[in-house]
């Protein structure tokens, strides 16, 4: 896990650093799309969970992107439920549906008998992250990740993904106290969960709100801001070398709470692609970095489709160096996760474009 670093390009945007490329990571860059992906999957038994609690089929499947396409990070294979699973809710993944909990969590005792998990319940996620970093050898760096306290709470009151949030909503609604309880366990074992993962190799670490989006203004303060503050707060900074660990945090629907996001301490927001990015970033100015946000729907166009919409997200960005000679960060990505039915050839003229055009604009400024 020692070995340098041979592209830092993606730490340095996080940071706001000079880069000579704006990086491109994608959310669920390790996935369906790739054939040697389901061909892995199906060695380990066709099971997403056999994939994820075996470190070596997790390391297989995160660098499988990687060996397609020059990306400038990795992110470990896992799935944001697993903190949950740990404290006893009983995960699964049935054939062709999403992730579904056997003990949802929608009554007094169920929520006074929620506690932090014990991490070696997780040591298969924290194995996975060290035998990644080994296999990465210093390509790229190694983001961890996990769900944010709300969003893992919807999940284990609803028992399952929701269109409408009614269960989870009901009880933030009529039990408030009940449903604090629950996100101040998940803050507690989040943070924890994401310490670990920075102690067995984590170079970076996400945070994943996917549902703050959901909350009407006020609430999603309370429930879901408040409690992701918690944990960026809480979060180690630096590895034990000293290096700097940059945090991100991903509201997916949170472009309304823009400001408020860049203010609890994060280094990096990401954004959905109906943020306005040049409007984004003249909104938090050098507080925070940006990552996104290309709507992911663009990889189903041709491939000089996909170059224009993409270098129009970098053009709506700006030149990342200011004329004043100071850096704003941005790493370039999807508004959420890739779609399983991309064409991997997609995703080369994607990350061709950024690359190419990223490099011109700096150029260009350089010469102004």
């Amino acid at each position: 896990m020692t070995a340098p670093l041979l592209n830092d390009t993606f730490l340095r945007a996080c940071l706001r650093q000079p880069t000579d490329h704006t990086p491109v990571w994608l959310m669920r860059q390790a996935g369906r799309y790739l054939p040697e992906y389901k061909a892995t999957r199906v060695q380990a038994g066709n099971s997403f969970m056999g994939l994820a609690t075996n470190p070596q089929y997790a390391t297989e499947v995160t660098l499988q992107p990687l060996d397609r396409y020059p990306l400038d990070a990795a992110i470990l294979f896992s799935d944001i439920l697993t903190v949950p699973d740990a404290m006893g809710l009983g995960l699964s993944f049935g054939a062709g549906e999403g992730p579904r909990f056997a003990h949802p969590v929608r009554d007094e005792a169920a929520v006074a008998a929620l506690q932090v998990p014990d991490m070696d319940k997780l040591r298969y996620v924290f194995d996975a992250v060290t035998s990644i970093r080994r296999a990465l050898n210093g390509r790229v760096p190694l983001i961890g990740f996990s769900g944010s306290p709300w969003t893992l709470g919807c999940y284990m009151v609803e028992g399952a993904g929701s269109d409408d949030y009614r269960l989870v909503k009901t009880l933030m609604y009529s039990r408030p106290d009940l449903m604090h309880r629950i996100l101040a366990v998940n803050a507690e074992a989040v943070t924890l969960y994401l310490n670990t993962q920075i102690d067995a190799g984590a170079q970076a670490v996400m945070v994943f709100d996917s549902w703050g989006g959901v909350l009407a203004d006020g609430a999603f303060q309370r429930f879901s801001l408040d409690y992701t503050r918690r944990v960026v707060q809480g979060l180690k900074r630096h590895t034990a070398d000293g290096a700097p660990v940059p945090v991100i945090v991903f509201t997916k629907g949170g472009g309304p709470w823009l400001e408020e996001i860049a203010a609890i301490g994060a280094d990096v927001v990401g954004l959905d692609w109906t943020v306005n990015l040049s409007k984004a970033r003249a909104a938090v100015g050098d507080r925070v970095a940006l990552q996104g946000n290309l709507d992911p729907n663009v990889l189903f166009a041709p491939p000089e489709a996909i170059a224009r919409e993409a270098m129009a997200v970098l053009d709506a960005f700006g030149p990342p160096q200011r004329p004043d000679g100071r850096w704003d960060g941005h790493i370039f990505n999807l508004g959420h996760g890739i779609s399983q039915h991309t064409p991997p050839e997609h995703v080369t003229a994607l990350v061709e474009a950024v690359h190419r055009h990223s490099r011109q604009q700096r150029a260009a400024a350089a010469g102004r």
